[in-house]
C-alpha cells in the first residue's frame, strides 16, 4: 500500500502508493479468486441452459418473455439477465462486497489496511471499484454468452437477422444489439446499488455470511412487500420495484419511464450506501 524512499541511508516519510496501482492490485485480487471465477462460470451457463431448453422443445411453452425467445435469438440475453437479476447476479455482487471488508476483517488483513497511510475514502473507493468490476464481469458473461447462444442455438429473427420486439415489430441487428447493451448497462446500475448496500453491511460486521443473509434477505423482503397491493405507497422506496422494467428494451419504441425511474432509485441507494460505508470506515478503529 505504501512505498518508502531511502535518503541518506535512512527511510523518509512513507509515500502513498499511486491510486492506479491500488486499483490494479484490487482488481487482480477480486477477479482471480476461485469463487469469483466459479460464479461467473455459473452465470454464463444460464443463457446456455435457457437456449437448450427452448430448442429441445417443439414450442417454448409459457407466455411472455420465454415465448418470445423462440426463433428470436437476440431476446435470449435480455431474458437471461432478467432471470439472473432475481437472485444469481445479486448473489455474485454481494459475495464480492462481503469479502471486500467483512472478509478481510475476519482474516485480519483489514487492520493492516486501516493502519497504513492510505486515506479511508481511497480505501472505500478501491473496494467499491472491486465490487463494481464483479458486477460488470457478471453482466458481461451473461450478455455475451446469451448473444452467442441465441444466435447459434435459437437463431436470428426474420430475414434482417435482427429482433422481433414484444410490440410485434422487427428491428435490425444494430438496433437489437443496442437494446441488449442498454439492458446490460441498466443491470450494472442496479447491481451497483446492491453492491453499495452490501458494502455498508460489510463495513459493520466481521462475518461475510451476515452480509449475504442481510442483503439477500432484504431483497427477498422487498420482493414480498412489492407484491402486496395494500403497500403500493411503499413501492417507490423499494430497490426491486422497477426490476421488471428490463423487458421494456424489447418494446418498440422503447419506453424509458420505467428504466429511468428504476435507475434513479438505484442511484439513491448507491449514494446512500457509499456514504454510510465511508462514514463507518472513517470512524472505525484499526
Amino acid at each position: 500500500m505504501t512505498i518508502a524512499a531511502p535518503e541518506g541511508g535512512a527511510l523518509s516519510t512513507p509515500v502513498r502508493a499511486p491510486l492506479g496501482r491500488l486499483l490494479r492490485s484490487e482488481l487482480r485480487w477480486v477477479l482471480r479468486r476461485p469463487r469469483t471465477q466459479i460464479g461467473l462460470g455459473i452465470l454464463a451457463l444460464v443463457p446456455v441452459l435457457m437456449g437448450i431448453g427452448i430448442v429441445a422443445t417443439d414450442s417454448p411453452g409459457g407466455s411472455g418473455l420465454l415465448t418470445q425467445i423462440a426463433g428470436n435469438g437476440l431476446v435470449l440475453p435480455v431474458a437471461a439477465l432478467s432471470i439472473s437479476l432475481a437472485l444469481l447476479l445479486p448473489l455474485a455482487v454481494t459475495m464480492a462486497a462481503a469479502d471486500a471488508l467483512a472478509g478481510e476483517s475476519a482474516h485480519g488483513t483489514l487492520r493492516g489496511l486501516l493502519l497504513a497511510p492510505v486515506s479511508r475514502p481511497r480505501l472505500v473507493l478501491v473496494k467499491a471499484v472491486g465490487v463494481l468490476s464483479v458486477a460488470m464481469a457478471a453482466v458481461a458473461a451473461v450478455t455475451l454468452v446469451g448473444i452467442v447462444t441465441g444466435l447459434v442455438l435459437v437463431g436470428p429473427s426474420g430475414t434482417a437477422h435482427g429482433m422481433l420486439t414484444l410490440s410485434g415489430t422487427e428491428v435490425g441487428p444494430g438496433s437489437a444489439l443496442l437494446r441488449v447493451s442498454l439492458a446490460a448497462a441498466w443491470t450494472v446500475g442496479q447491481l451497483a446499488a446492491v453492491g453499495a448496500v452490501a458494502l455498508t453491511v460489510s463495513s459493520a460486521t466481521e462475518h461475510p455470511l451476515v452480509v449475504l443473509a442481510a442483503v439477500l434477505g432484504g431483497l427477498i423482503v422487498f420482493g414480498v412487500l412489492s407484491s402486496i397491493p395494500a403497500l403500493d405507497w411503499l413501492q417507490p422506496m423499494l430497490l426491486t420495484t422497477g426490476w421488471f422494467a428490463i423487458t421494456d428494451v424489447l418494446r418498440d419504441p422503447v419506453p424509458l419511464d420505467g428504466l429511468a425511474s428504476s435507475s434513479l432509485r438505484a442511484a439513491c441507494y448507491l449514494v446512500l450506501g457509499l456514504a454510510l460505508t465511508l462514514a463507518r470506515t472513517t470512524t472505525r478503529e484499526a
